[in-house]
């Protein structure tokens, strides 16, 4: 077992590659509220040194040579993979993450800041044919991609960690000085990365951390000096960013409503358990949770008592005791929604087979079934330990029961038919389609993100480089 209740020192916003004086706030444990640290609220003040260093520093940073951006990747890597149990108990403790989910997410930053150092390596043009038309001949014309600029970047309370380094790795390798308001339920966890990342040798104002109310940090998405807005979560507040963010590039990572298709010649005893893990972990708080299951009538029956009694079977709690897979939710504002949500589910017809009681922060695992679209717990993000069942007639009743969102971002289809897993590649509107594995399933390469209500953009190192640079034309002759 880890350590408990440590507290870590006061971080005032990290800014220029120190930390600046600034009125604490506390950071406490969502599980048993005690104290992990404080942490420094950032002013208008605070955010114009930042967003004015990153602008200053944007020159000289851009154009550092290869070697020098991959070598501060790849040390960043090494020093976070040396504080591995430090960082994800630091993380468990203020974000409430189950520690085994905690370490993964350690792990998967290391990887994603490699990535970052070996796309800074790489990272090039095209040689373009440019005598296309009479008169066009003797030219040399190619492109490169350079950076747009700065970035403005807003972060979730449920990776704080790797949700960052997928700002900040792509953001390293092209030299880019990035300016984070990271979540106020999380914010020590990236303010202890800042520190590692000028220990591994970064300049000054490459990556700075403000913590800051709303009203304060909107400057990030309205000041001309950062013409790149990456934002990362809820939808009401990200395309309200987007309205406000004037002459920019946005990227959204918003909300999702995954659905899973189970048809019936699949081993229900092979998925079951990666399918609960999926709908369950950190409290369902993932945006890429298995939300809605819609499995064919013949399998329904035994799918849902199974479902039922290794849900029933999870462990919930402690954070810290590493069996824990269901934790605290973040706030106990968002355990009321939640259970709001279910009554007026219940309230509708839906039935509750399993969960839906609290203790403080905890909420334990919710099954329903005999839900309409029209629900709450169906049409929206749920963002907790809340999952739907409901039969669906046959295979491509369940795809278009799937499609059934406003949200897009990942869908899983189980089945060992393969003409019916290329057709559910065809056919499901998300950016997304896994087969035979759970729609949270993500590694930090591939390109990730959503459509419609859940965003725009792509991250996943070297797609979140397309979106952080453009393209800068050479066209040369002989006079």
């Amino acid at each position: 077992m880890l350590r408990r209740h440590m507290t870590t020192r006061a971080m005032g916003p990290y800014i220029g590659g120190k930390h600046e004086r600034a009125a604490l706030q506390e950071v406490r444990n969502p599980y048993d509220t005690t104290l992990v640290g404080e942490v420094g609220l950032g002013d208008a003040a605070h955010l114009e040194a930042a967003i004015s260093g990153a602008a200053a520093s944007f020159r000289a940073w851009s154009r550092a040579p290869t070697h020098e951006r991959a070598g501060v990747l790849e040390r960043l890597a090494h020093a976070i993979e040396a504080e591995q149990t430090e960082l994800a108990e630091l993380i468990t403790r203020e974000s409430g993450k189950p520690i085994r989910y905690a370490n993964a997410e350690v792990a998967r930053a290391v990887s994603t800041f490699r990535l970052g150092a070996a796309e800074a390596r790489v990272l090039g043009g095209e040689v373009l044919p440019s005598d296309q038309l009479p008169g066009a001949e003797g030219r040399l014309t190619l492109y490169r991609r350079v950076p747009r600029g700065p970035i403005g970047g807003i972060s979730p309370f449920n990776f704080p960690l790797n949700l960052v380094a997928h700002k900040l790795s792509p953001a390293l390798a092209i030299g880019a000085p990035l300016v984070l308001k990271p979540a106020p339920q999380a914010p020590l966890t990236a303010h202890r990365l800042a520190e590692l990342v000028t220990a591994a040798g970064a300049p000054p104002h490459a990556f700075d951390v403000v913590h800051a109310e709303p009203q304060v940090a909107e400057r990030l998405a309205t000041d001309p000096r950062l013409p790149v807005l990456s934002f990362t979560g809820s939808d009401t507040v990200g395309f309200h960013l987007e309205s406000v963010a004037r002459r920019k590039h946005v990227t959204l990572e918003l909300g999702g409503n995954a659905p899973c298709l189970i048809d019936e010649t699949v081993d229900l005893e092979a998925l079951l358990p990666r399918v609960v893990d999926a709908a369950f972990a950190n409290a369902g708080q993932v945006c890429i949770k298995a939300q809605r299951l819609f499995v064919v009538k013949s399998r329904f029956d035994a799918f849902l008592e199974r479902f039922v009694e290794l849900t029933r079977a999870l462990a919930v709690g402690d954070p810290m005791d590493p069996r824990t897979v269901v934790g605290p939710m973040i706030e106990a504002r968002h355990v009321a929604r939640v259970q709001e949500w279910v009554a007026e589910a219940e309230r509708g017809g839906a039935r509750r087979l399993l969960g839906g009681e609290a203790r403080g922060n905890l909420l334990w695992p919710t099954v329903l079934t005999g839900t309409k679209p029209d629900q709450r717990v169906c049409k929206d993000e749920i963002f907790g330990p809340v999952t739907l069942v409901e039969p669906v007639d046959d295979f491509e009743a369940g795809l278009k029961a799937c499609n059934a969102s406003r949200f897009g971002i990942q869908a899983a289809v189980f089945t060992r038919d393969l003409g019916r897993a290329l057709t559910a590649y065809r056919e499901l509107d998300y950016p997304g389609v896994l087969v035979n594995d759970a729609p949270s399933f993500r590694v930090d390469n591939v390109p990730y993100g959503g459509t419609r209500d859940s965003g725009q953009g792509r991250e996943g190192v070297r797609f979140a480089i397309q979106d952080f640079t453009e393209t800068k034309l050479l066209s040369l002759t002989d006079l």
